[in-house]
């Protein structure tokens, strides 16, 4: 009945996406299409809660659709459930955001029939049992969400954001096409029992893990293959923004669990290492990245390329162990992964909710355009104030909990005998280091100087609060990273059926420690219990507070404050966001972004003022990118000319392709 109500839902949602190119244009579309798609949401995250708090067995059904021998295959265990709940909370929570942000869109005829399509196509990747639908799936969600991408096609930005991201999303596609050829081999059966029946060769083995690491890692974002998302994200109206930031990235995520973990067979330790510098650089170079933005979008879209990261790292790791045989490391590892998955699906939804509300309130991303919106959107600020300390990993929320987990698994990287991830591992625990605080710094300057200061333009001067759905909507996923930080025992045990699925064991049940703690190895050697650390805060902070009140001096003295020598307060005087990063652009610039200072000084006696110009590069658009697109328009242009052959040498060439196939298949053994 699970799954069946699973693929109930799907099929509404396609329902609700043809109604919606019937009814777009008109004034009720946008209730009738957001409020089913949240109620179609909710439905599959009941029954996918229901499969994996149950710890039911696999349920698997086969329908008459797809490759005629074998059908349309779906399937919801325990790693699909889990992934099913990530899929439908982030759906729901922007389906109800997008009832109010919705009717300020300005074209939503272009955006309401994808919206539900994008949530079908997300749900089917996850449920699909062989590799036609999988892969049907896969490019019918990159379809969708890329009309998505260029909603507001006028903006020649957009349109530049939604070719690079169908060129990375068709790419990675191939790549997954090639992985899951491999596994079939020359039966070709697609189906993903028979391919868990088979084992192939070791050297098979490593290349379906690099065309996955390509494959799904291009949707995901690691670093070189995330030069679409900071491009896309901000492209997409908000709530779609949140979707593809916070769920679509971990449905990638999936599918590289999948296949790693289930497909593959028992993994060679080496995976690992690849795995994890793969994610060790990504997470740094992300948040990296992100602080050099002062575009509140693009910024939070390259901190989903660091968070994206961490969770490599996680997965790394448990590659690593389950090696070598430490199943219980294994699951530490993986637990901590697939929890940060669902974290950063919940916090990063909420802070995209939020960029939203201020563009919507402002018309405006660029954060040095903002500033004071404390005052005026007091709500928002909150919620979003946060997001920012869910993300930077500060307890007692829950972005601190699953990064805490991936350091315990770091800890316990001397047992494993390879010199090679001896040393790896603590590298990488360096860097996720390095990046929690560069992440910590990054958000400062995001929520200080959105929000703090007085406002930079008359538009942040006429900022007002934003709507009671978009508020409801954030306010919800504010207490789910409340509520995971402080009691994440019971999300560890939730998570401990999917776990136990891949590696062959789970961690001790954690909802039975007192205090509410989790101990994830032992007592004597690591836990936390976010509850204490959460009624620490609240009560130092008030008994702070009252001791304030109470015994602080009652004269008052007024006089102006210390103004840096400018005696009017302009906005002009407060920090920006290129200035707060100054410090660590001049550390990491010059190696990361070539960064180049250029100071303009007007002449003795010119009254004009001093300019700096700071001048970065994107080195892996330099190196990478760059040079392959100019290739393929130097292909191009040579090929051009085929096109204007005449009849007779169409025919010729078509004749000569078909003797080359012909002796090809002749020679082929």
């Amino acid at each position: 009945m699970i799954l069946t109500v699973a693929l109930a839902c799907v099929v509404l949602l396609l329902a609700v996406a043809a109604l919606a190119v019937a009814i777009g244009r008109s004034a009720a579309a946008t209730p009738i299409v957001y409020g089913a798609c949240l109620v179609a949401s909710l439905v599959c995250l009941v029954a996918a809660l229901a499969h994996l708090l149950g710890q039911a067995a696999p349920v698997t059904t086969t329908l008459p659709l797809g490759l005629p021998w074998i059908g349309a295959h779906f399937r919801i265990d325990a790693l699909s459930a889990f992934f099913l709940v990530v899929v439908n909370l982030g759906g729901a929570a922007a389906s109800l955001f997008a009832l109010g942000y919705g009717r300020h869109e300005e074209a939503p005829e272009r955006v309401l029939p994808f919206y539900p399509a994008y949530l079908a196509g997300m749900n089917l990747v996850v449920l699909a049992d062989d590799a036609f639908s999988f892969l049907v799936s896969w490019e019918f969600m990159s379809l969708t969400s890329w009309a998505l991408v260029i909603a507001h096609h006028r903006e020649r930005e957009n349109l530049r954001a939604g070719y690079v991201y169908l060129l990375m999303a068709g790419f990675g596609t191939l790549a997954l096409l090639l992985a899951f050829g491999l596994l079939a081999g020359g039966g070709g059966n697609y189906a993903f029992d028979a391919i868990r029946a088979t084992h192939p060769s070791a050297g098979l083995a490593a290349l379906v893990l690099i065309l996955a690491l390509v494959g799904a890692g291009s949707k995901a974002g690691v670093v070189p293959l995330h030069a679409w998302l900071p491009l896309a994200h901000p492209a997409a109206p908000s709530h779609v923004s949140a979707l593809m930031s916070g769920v679509m990235t971990k449905v990638a995520v999936y599918g590289f669990v999948r296949i790693a973990f289930d497909l593959l067979g028992p993994p060679d330790w080496w995976w690992s290492m690849l795995v994890l510098a793969i994610g060790g650089i990504t997470a740094v170079m992300g948040v990296l990245y992100a602080l050099m933005q002062h575009d509140l979008k693009r910024l939070l879209a390259y901190h989903t390329v660091e968070n994206i990261g961490i969770i490599y790292i996680g997965l790394g790791l448990a590659l690593a162990f389950k090696a070598y045989g430490n199943a219980f490391a294994a699951a530490l590892a993986l637990t901590a992964g697939l929890f940060h998955v669902f974290n950063h699906s919940v916090f990063k939804s909420l802070l995209f909710f939020g960029a939203g509300a201020v563009l919507n309130a402002t018309g405006e991303r660029d954060m040095e355009h903002l500033g004071g919106l404390i005052h005026r959107m007091p709500q928002t600020a909150f919620v979003f104030l946060v997001g920012c300390v869910a993300i930077s990993a500060l307890p007692p929320l829950n972005g601190f909990v699953s990064e805490w987990l991936t350091f315990q698994a770091i800890l316990l990287s001397p047992q494993l005998p390879s010199w090679g991830l001896k040393f790896l591992v603590p590298a990488v625990g360096a860097l996720l280091a390095l990046s929690a605080a560069l992440a910590a710094a990054c958000f400062v300057k995001a929520f200080g100087v959105s929000f703090l200061g007085r406002p930079r333009t008359p538009a942040a001067t006429a900022a007002r609060e934003t709507d009671r759905y978009s508020l409801a909507a954030m306010f919800f996923l504010a207490a789910l990273c409340l509520v995971a930080g402080i009691v994440p025992g019971i999300f560890m045990d939730a998570l401990a059926p999917a776990v136990a699925s891949l590696v062959g064991q789970r961690l001790p049940t954690q909802s039975g420690v007192e205090w509410l703690s989790i101990v994830p190895i032992a007592e004597s050697r690591s836990s936390y219990n976010g509850l204490l650390v959460f009624l620490f805060i609240i009560i130092s902070a008030t008994l702070a507070a009252l001791a304030i009140h109470r015994f602080a001096s009652d004269r008052l003295r007024r006089a102006p404050p210390w103004d840096c020598g400018y005696p009017d307060a302009s906005p002009a005087t407060q920090y920006t966001a290129d200035s707060f990063a100054q410090p660590i652009r001049r550390v990491f610039g010059t190696v990361v972004f070539r960064a180049r200072e250029h100071a303009e000084m007007p002449p003795p006696g010119d009254t004009r003022p001093a300019r700096l110009k700071v001048d970065l590069r994107d080195l892996v658009w330099d190196t990478l990118y760059a040079p392959l697109a100019a290739g393929v328009g130097i292909a191009a242009d040579r090929l051009n000319h085929l096109q204007f052959l005449t009849i007779r040498q169409f025919l010729s060439l078509v004749f000569a392709a078909l003797v080359i196939l012909l002796l090809v298949l002749a020679i082929w053994p």
